[in-house]
């Protein structure tokens, strides 16, 4: 089940969700999707980082159709902060630790033992629609470092005017008929030195750089099991991200080697939507925890989650050239410091 947590943690979360006591999370109404959000926002944050990331290796641009092909591996590192999230009574009017814990991990976590939340809502006079459900733990420790990863793929084409346009693009992919992905990048660098006069004539390249990426994966739900409270119909997991950068470049271009780096300014949002209608068969309680009857009850698109991420970034890279062919590698100072690495393939 946490395969797919490594390809996207909200269809792990809504998988994993499915396969536990799902009923007892969606009768939780806005709880549901605050306490899922909380637990999923480490990968959904790196992601976004990771996507604003390993856009260049240099501030110099292509001549007039020069064109390169770069692979790079993002690993957006969780800060310590991020690895746990306060659960704070107050703010949820459902849901409860079965055994009154105040702080729980979040999928990031070192932390790898779920934890039991408890479910009552009240729905009358004494009576109670009730449930509860194991809260996963950090998937960390599966991880060869505590950071979320994300490869990309781009090409870049010099065009008039010193100018390159990047492109970054998956086609849409299916996996297993379930799982569909896709991904668009679209970026223009834009060389400056040409207005600096006497300094064109030096080593040094300076250029700006803005740059778009959006991804959107969706998951299909489907009702593969007779053994649960939960009839699902058109069941599926959304996810998209849209993730922004403008960022000054400058760099050392030296035959061999090429030091680079960059400063600007990173946006991103995501949204992730579970879909469909969901049939729930829960159990009805009075105060004293008698079971008094069952109940069945449909929700629609029951859990819809908002992420926002934005701040300055610094990074600073090398890169080593062997003709047509370079390896590179950076780090970037950000709220989750990133590093990059890769090779590209260049011709002028």
């Amino acid at each position: 089940m946490k395969n797919l947590l490594l390809l996207l943690s909200f269809l792990i979360m809504a998988n994993s969700i499915k396969s536990q006591e799902l009923e007892s999370i969606l009768i939780a109404a806005d709880d549901a999707s605050k306490i899922t959000e909380s637990y999923i926002n480490p990968v959904i944050k790196g992601l976004l980082y990771d996507m604003n990331a390993g856009w260049y290796t240099t501030a110099k641009t292509h001549k007039k159709f020069g064109f390169d092909i770069t692979i790079n591996a993002n690993l957006a590192i969780v800060p310590s902060a991020d690895q746990f999230f306060d659960f704070n009574q107050s703010e949820y009017q459902y849901l409860e630790p079965k055994n009154g814990e105040t702080t729980l991990p979040t999928i990031m976590s070192e932390e790898d033992s779920e934890t039991t939340i408890d479910v009552s809502v009240p729905i009358g006079s004494d009576l109670y629609k009730v449930g509860s459900f194991e809260m996963p733990g950090g998937i960390a420790d599966d991880l060869p470092l505590n950071a979320v990863p994300a490869p990309m793929v781009q090409a870049g084409l010099g065009l008039p005017f010193k100018t390159d346009l990047k492109v970054r693009m998956v086609p849409t992919l299916n996996y297993d008929d379930q799982v569909e992905a896709s991904l668009l990048g679209l970026g223009l660098q834009h060389d400056l030195t040409q207005y600096l006069g006497p300094i064109d004539k030096l080593p040094l390249s300076v250029s700006i750089l803005g740059a778009f990426t959006n991804m959107k994966v969706t998951y299909l739900i489907e009702d593969d099991s007779n053994a649960d409270d939960v009839s699902v119909t058109n069941g599926e997991a959304e996810f998209k991200m849209d993730a922004y950068t403008i960022q000054a470049l400058a760099s050392l271009d030296f035959k061999i080697i090429t030091i680079y780096g960059g400063i600007g300014y990173n946006s991103g949002k995501a949204t992730a939507k579970l879909k469909g209608d969901y049939e729930l068969e829960y159990e009805i309680q009075d105060s004293s925890g008698n079971v008094v009857t069952t109940s069945t009850e449909t929700v629609s698109d029951p859990i819809n989650l908002d992420f926002n991420t934005n701040g300055v970034r610094a990074s600073l890279g090398t890169r080593i050239n062997i003709a047509f062919f370079k390896i590179f590698g950076e780090y970037t100072i950000q709220e989750y410091n990133t590093i990059t690495a890769g090779i590209a393939f260049s011709f002028r």
